[in-house]
């Protein structure tokens, strides 16, 4: 394997395991500890659940593999604070809703070659992307999976 297939096999590696990491810590609370805070006036988890799903939700667009799933999702839980919409979905259908974006971004991602990793992104014109080639595909996978790993400490401290 060379070392480009590595680093990308790696980089998905772990987005995989902090993916599944936040969905198992999810699956086994009860609905009641979904509406405590992770720190006293802070975010509610089910809160986190929503902006999470919507934050991968909007992966679908800028990586170019098609529409958001959950458009509603990006006002309510990226553009407007916890409490601010009520009411939110419920935390089965976040769930649901969370493991249908993070399935169809796994498949997408399994899909491309290393070269099309390091292709721009879509938020991003072909003059930007001459100008920093470094803001391309692999560099969204990498924050968004740093995103998920911050709020999974804040998600699992919240739990105990």
């Amino acid at each position: 394997m060379i070392a480009e297939q590595l680093m990308v096999q790696s980089a998905i590696g772990n987005w995989t395991r902090t993916i599944q990491r936040v969905s198992s810590t999810f699956k086994v609370l009860p609905e009641a500890k979904f509406y405590e805070t992770v720190a006293p006036g802070r975010n509610r988890l089910i809160y986190l659940l929503g902006h999470l799903t919507a934050s991968n939700d909007g992966m679908l667009p800028l990586l170019g593999f098609g529409p958001r799933l959950y458009p509603a999702f990006e006002e309510t839980f990226l553009h407007r604070p916890d409490r601010s919409v009520d009411p939110l979905p419920s935390p089965a259908e976040l769930l649901r809703c969370w493991v249908e974006v993070t399935n169809r971004l796994q498949d997408h991602f399994t899909s491309l070659t290393p070269s099309e990793w390091v292709q721009r992104h879509q938020a991003m014109t072909d003059e930007d992307y001459v100008k920093d080639p470094g803001r391309n595909r692999f560099a969204v996978l990498l924050n968004r999976t740093s995103h998920a790993s911050f709020h999974l400490g804040q998600i699992i401290l919240a739990t105990k």
